[in-house]
């Protein structure tokens, strides 16, 4: 009797440690995930003033600017007061990078006040084309975007008091998938090139890709947009004439309307590792042509 109640209490004993080593390890995990949260919160407001100072001192937005410049794998105790013995602080390490959302095809083109614009149909039509998908999933794209911004819904047959459900809002490229056709590995060849912002935007000559390039200016060929982003290696694009008279001999149609020097729309990416555990997130930053502000659209955690 007296050994199975030196067991029994042993166990109980045992049982209350492990429950208390859970709940503490819980406290930790909690605290890291708060600390990864305001560092990256930080690095926002970092990329941010970037932009904005930016804005200030130039009206041209191009790939060999500072914001452009990826921020490397950076230990954070390199900036902690000497002496200070935080484990936490001398285990993180910050990283990310500034990519200008324009430089993507933003689909929200497609259907910007509900009714389906035909011209930006053609230009998705293309885009999709050149990744050697069906060119027929931009209509079905505009067509679903024109549904879900529509302001009223008929009536549901079984039940006439209640509105019909509405259809999927796109928001976000991942959203593709609720166009039927659209496969995730579809979505892996367009992830890089395509986006979706608050409002209908120009694509930014002097960042985006010959794909983009391509797509977006009807008389513009694929071997043509890539000779003009190689040449702007060398030297950006001033403004739309510029472009317009890069290739000898050849001249391109690109409104202010459809394409651009300026960017409003930047994506920051930042990745946190502290101790055993990471975290990153992508964000969407909206910043006026005179950078006297920037505004946070949305944020996502990985």
């Amino acid at each position: 009797m007296a050994l199975l109640l030196t067991t029994l209490a042993i166990t109980i004993v045992a049982s209350l440690f492990w429950q208390q080593q859970v709940q503490v390890r819980s406290i930790e995990n909690q605290r890291l995930q708060l600390q990864k949260q305001w560092i990256l919160r930080g690095a926002l407001d970092w990329a941010s003033l970037i932009l904005r100072e930016d804005a200030r001192h130039s009206s041209v937005d191009t790939l060999d600017e500072p914001w452009a410049v990826p921020l490397a794998e950076t230990r954070l105790d390199q900036y902690v007061e000497n002496g200070r013995t935080d484990t936490d602080a001398a285990d993180a390490a910050l990283s990310g990078s500034i990519s200008d959302a324009q430089a993507r095809y933003n689909l929200t083109n497609l259907c910007p006040d509900g009714t389906i614009n035909r011209v930006e149909v053609s230009v998705f039509e293309r885009m999709l084309d050149h990744a050697k998908l069906n060119p027929a999933l931009a209509q079905a794209t505009a067509d679903l975007m024109a549904a879900a911004q529509q302001k009223t819904v008929a009536d549901s047959a079984n039940n006439g008091n209640q509105p019909a459900p509405q259809p999927m809002n796109l928001t976000q490229v991942d959203d593709l998938l609720a166009v039927p056709g659209f496969t995730p590995k579809m979505l892996d060849k367009l992830k890089d090139f395509v986006i979706f912002l608050p409002h209908a935007t120009p694509v930014n000559i002097n960042t985006a890709p010959a794909e983009v390039l391509a797509a977006r200016i009807e008389s513009l060929s694929f071997a043509d947009a890539t000779s003009l982003v190689t040449s702007r290696t060398t030297a950006s694009f001033r403004d739309l004439a510029d472009f317009s008279n890069r290739l000898q001999g050849k001249s391109f149609l690109a409104p202010a309307s459809k394409a651009s020097v300026k960017t409003n729309y930047f994506l920051v990416n930042g990745k946190v590792r502290m101790s055993r555990a990471g975290l990153e997130v992508q964000a969407l930053i909206e910043r006026d042509d005179n950078g006297t502000y920037s505004k946070l659209i949305w944020i996502r955690e990985y």
